[in-house]
């Protein structure tokens, strides 16, 4: 559990009854304890018990608000947690055909391993996909996915409805990187790495707190 310390960051998992009211119960309590809801997540929800995760800054100790999750008739257990933040960190995201996939995760995972060793939290999540329409829908997932601080699109062709999604949410701040390939989507990206290994690589040093990498001070965009 978190220091009672100002300001505490905690993650609780709460077993709960199903049923209609019972997140805003959760989130009344959360409430009168001046907690700031910063990530919630129902994991769970078969009548008659729902597995709720909640990340919440805390003014003040965190027992006092557990204590009062634990008192409310609907809760059957809450447990404090360590967050996702502490765990698994920042997240970088790749996509595209499986065999380039693969090869940007070998760097990417082997570099994360490196500043994760020196204490850093980077976690690495892959799909292969192929297709104009699920690539573009799932770049615009990655803006909703709760840490992911990066996008590696890794494929021969992409371009129309992903260069689209590839700009909404490098306007939302997500830093997007992009193989060499055929397509409209490396003009569209904040720059393009044509060993994939290299780009998980760079990805992962472009979020690294440990890493002296910044990609805004590139002077060039191609590699």
């Amino acid at each position: 559990m978190p220091d009672s310390q100002s300001n505490a960051n905690l993650g609780l998992m709460v077993r709960a009854e199903s049923g209609p009211g019972v997140l805003h119960q959760l989130t009344g309590a959360i409430a009168r304890h001046n907690g700031n809801i910063t990530l919630v997540e129902i994991i769970e929800s078969r009548p008659p018990e729902a597995r709720i995760y909640f990340e919440i800054e805390v003014p003040g100790p965190a027992a006092l608000l557990v204590e009062d999750i634990r008192a409310l008739p609907v809760v059957r257990q809450a447990l404090p947690v360590k967050t996702f933040q502490k765990i698994y960190g920042k997240r970088i995201i790749i996509m595209g055909g499986g065999a380039q996939v693969g090869q940007v995760a070998i760097g990417a995972i082997s570099e994360a391993d490196r500043h994760n060793i020196r204490g850093e939290h980077i976690s690495v999540d892959t799909i292969p996909l192929v297709g104009e329409q699920p690539l573009a829908d799932a770049v615009r997932a990655v803006a909703r996915l709760p840490r992911a601080r990066a996008l590696v699109l890794a494929g021969s062709l992409m371009g129309g409805e992903i260069e689209k999604a590839v700009r909404e949410v490098r306007a939302e701040g997500l830093l997007v990187i992009s193989l060499n390939m055929a397509g409209s989507v490396p003009d569209a990206a904040d720059f393009v790495v044509t060993d994939p290994v290299q780009a998980g690589v760079m990805a992962v040093m472009a979020v690294a707190d440990t890493a002296k990498f910044t990609p805004a001070r590139l002077t060039r965009r191609v590699f």
